[in-house]
């Protein structure tokens, strides 16, 4: 920082000097005429307060800063301003006008920044940056301002009034041009608009014309689904029995007609099957069944159905990835296989050679289906076009292969009746890529399947499929995704969701069932989660029941206040929920962990993983012992080795779950085995994860071996701590996991 020039604030003629000197430093600095007017303004405003308020002060102009800035700070030693804070919030109303001129000065500067203490004074630094147009100066050109500055004398504060007035007449000026001119503005636009108001009107005509048009056509074609498709059939049908010689046998010639017109028809029928699938999307007749499917089965199915199109001894490969990672899915089955044969078939007729590959990601709340292929690609300017109604793109493979132009728009319109969207990717001559994605919940369902169904006399509901092993957790929640998300994230834990929607729902729930918690949504539509709560809370029936509140605003406080447990908002992830379940279930309750393997060094190993717990850890050198420790100790979880001599882990596990007193012990797998798949899947059934142990290493990064452990790998630690949570132990007092 430079300092170029300090004015002693004395007398009410200083006041006047500091405008002077501002505009002096201001114009030497390159600021323009405004600027210069702006800045002296500013400071005259704050000099005056302190002469008026603090009997005087000084005013130091300096150039400091990278890019470089005009920094003027004033000082006084009064007796400070009581009210700064209501001043600069604007709030503070002052009859002599300070507050007004703090305030506009603050609103001419680029940084502006006041400090008052009482008995100690003021101290105002304010600045505004040199114009981009002027280089840096150096310390010697601001040496040359200094000196400049020194020997010009004070001008008669007479001449400065003058030379105010000056400008203010020169600003009203500027600002009576320019109501001028947005006086003429305003009539072109009122002329303007009256001519826009006039072409709305028309185009609404024409529109309103051609919307009637299109649903009339729309309207038709769903309508008279039946009535072209009938003929259409009896045309095939009857030209498949001549060429079956059913009724005697063709000429050559004969059998060659027939055969074109079982073609032709059979091409109509293709155009008219796309026709009305979409007029009936677009009149709003084709009705979405979602229902629960895994995308592995969806796949199985299209590697059966579209192998056949491929031409035998083609160059061009199938591939249809198994899709990982990617559980249930709660959408129309049949109409996401439609949109992919789209994809897939269209994929195949214009690739030459190469692959074409189907693959499934799962992103958030939404699943990603790509069809990718190695063929001829689209044009950019063409990528749009595709997805419109019988357009078909000019290339050397369109002449060869058969096709409507309506797949693509279909499938477009599928994708958007399921929620969802397409997007696509190409490069001439590389290939091409489209993506459609589904959301894993279909948005716009009714009814979404909980444990509840109707009973015999139609009046009420029962909850159904409720697993003994299991603890249930009753969540209140309206969003349909939010109570899929919670299945995901309950599911192969200790704890089953019961999901009902409403509290109506919720409160039949608790006439049949005790939950093990509650999870409440408070921001339920149209109805009152807190008064819920309170219900809950004030019954001696569901009292000690622990309710976890899950919401979107942080209402922590309020719902403590009223009686919840717990507080978590959303969205919350799959260890997080767990563990705070886990938490609340079992708090003030001992837990005890069983390990029952016949190897004393992975005992001790586990036992080192699970040190810095509140755990009691019991061990088993056998199965019988195992047995035996579990029927008396009851532990909250089990940690059992399956290759053990005499009673095999597999024989254990099965006795654990045939025993009523320890049927309900989550099982957790640590076993070097090399186990198959099918002894994989029998043995998830029965347990709450599947850890391998790394032969060979007591360092021991255990490898996931069950489907639901699919979390990036990391230590034993980890996923030994990640399957424990899961089982329903706590693993410290704080609800953070440290294992």
């Amino acid at each position: 920082m430079t300092t170029i020039f300090t004015l002693e604030i004395q007398y009410e003629q200083d006041v006047v000097q500091a405008r002077q000197r501002t505009r002096e430093i201001a114009e030497q600095l390159g600021f323009d005429a405004q600027d210069q007017a702006r800045l002296a303004t500013a400071v005259s405003e704050i000099a005056r307060n302190a002469f008026q308020y603090a009997r005087g002060g000084t005013v130091e102009f300096s150039v400091a800063g990278e890019p470089q800035a005009f920094l003027i700070q004033i000082q006084d030693s009064g007796s400070g301003i009581p009210h700064l804070e209501d001043v600069l919030a604007g709030r503070y109303t002052s009859n002599t006008g300070m507050g007004l001129g703090i305030m506009g000065s603050r609103k001419l500067m680029d940084f502006f920044e006041m400090e008052s203490l009482p008995g100690q004074g003021t101290t105002v630094v304010m600045s505004k940056r040199l114009s981009k147009r002027t280089p840096n100066f150096t310390d010697l050109q601001l040496q040359q301002i200094r000196e400049s500055v020194m020997e010009r004398s004070p001008q008669n504060p007479y001449q400065e009034i003058q030379r105010q007035n000056q400008e203010l007449l020169r600003a009203m000026a500027e600002l009576r041009k320019r109501e001028e001119e947005l006086t003429q503005l305003n009539r072109e636009l009122e002329d303007t608009n009256r001519g826009v108001v006039a072409l709305y009107a028309e185009l609404d005509e024409k529109a309103d014309s051609l919307q009637k048009a299109n649903e009339l056509k729309t309207r038709f074609l769903s309508n008279m689904s039946h009535e072209f498709r009938t003929p259409l059939n009896s045309i095939l049908s009857l030209s498949r029995m001549l060429l079956a010689r059913m009724d005697g046998d063709l000429t050559v010639e004969q059998e060659k007609q027939v055969t074109f017109i079982q073609k032709g028809a059979s091409g109509l029928s293709e155009l008219v099957n796309d026709l009305l699938d979409l007029a009936k999307v677009e009149a709003g007749k084709i009705e979405v069944r979602p229902s629960f499917f895994e995308v592995s089965d969806l796949f199985a199915t299209l590697r059966g159905m579209l192998r056949p199109l491929l031409v035998q001894d083609s160059s061009v490969a199938l591939i249809v990835e198994e899709p990982e990672g990617i559980g249930q899915i709660y959408s129309d089955e049949g109409k996401v296989a439609q949109i992919l044969r789209n994809f897939i078939s269209n994929a195949l007729k214009f690739t030459e050679q190469g692959e074409v590959r189907v693959t499934a990601v799962q992103r958030g709340h939404t699943v990603t289906f790509s069809v990718s292929d190695t063929g001829i690609g689209i044009a950019p300017d063409d990528v749009e076009r595709i997805f419109e109604d019988f357009v078909q793109i000019e290339s050397s493979l369109q002449k060869q292969v058969k096709g409507t132009g309506l797949g693509l728009p279909l499938s477009h319109k599928l994708t958007e009746l399921l929620g969802g969207s397409i997007s696509v990717t190409s490069k001439l001559g590389e290939g091409s890529t489209f993506t459609a994605l589904i959301p894993i919940v279909y948005p716009y369902a009714t009814e979404f399947p909980t444990l509840l169904q109707p009973m015999t006399d139609g009046r009420s509901e029962t909850i159904i499929s409720l697993e003994p092993t299991r603890l249930p957790i009753l969540a209140v929640e309206d969003h349909r995704e939010t109570l899929f998300i919670y299945e995901k994230h309950l599911q192969e834990s200790a704890y089953q969701l019961i999901a009902t929607r409403t509290l109506a729902q919720a409160r039949l729930a608790l006439q049949q069932l005790q939950p093990a918690a509650i999870m409440l949504d408070i921001m339920l539509e149209g109805q009152n989660g807190w008064t819920f709560l309170r219900e809950i809370k004030g019954d001696e029936t569901t009292r000690s029941i622990p309710v976890l509140v899950i919401t979107i605003i942080d209402n922590e406080k309020q719902a403590l206040a009223l009686g919840a447990n717990g507080f978590l908002i959303k969205p919350v992830d799959r260890l997080q929920l767990l563990n705070k379940l886990n938490t609340l279930i079992n708090q003030n309750k001992p837990q005890k962990i069983l390990l029952i393997d016949d190897d004393p060094a992975y005992r001790y190993l586990v036992k080192q993983l699970l040190i810095n717990t509140q755990l009691s850890i019991l061990e088993a050198m056998n199965g019988w012992e195992g047995l035996n420790l579990a029927q008396r100790e009851q532990p909250t979880a089990i940690v059992l080795d399956l290759e053990m001599p005499e009673l095999s882990g597999f024989d254990v596990l099965n006795q654990l779950k045939s025993n009523p007193v320890t049927q309900s012990i989550p099982v957790i797998i640590y076993s070097s085995a090399q186990l198959d798949a099918e002894t994989q899947s029998r043995l998830a059934k029965k347990s709450i994860a599947i850890l391998s142990k790394e032969t060979g290493s007591q360092t021991a990064t255990m490898g996931y071996a069950s489907p639901f452990l699919q979390n990036t790998p990391g230590t034993a630690n980890a996923q030994l701590q990640d399957a424990l949570i899961k089982a329903g132990l706590v693993l410290d007092h704080s609800g953070q996991s440290h294992v």
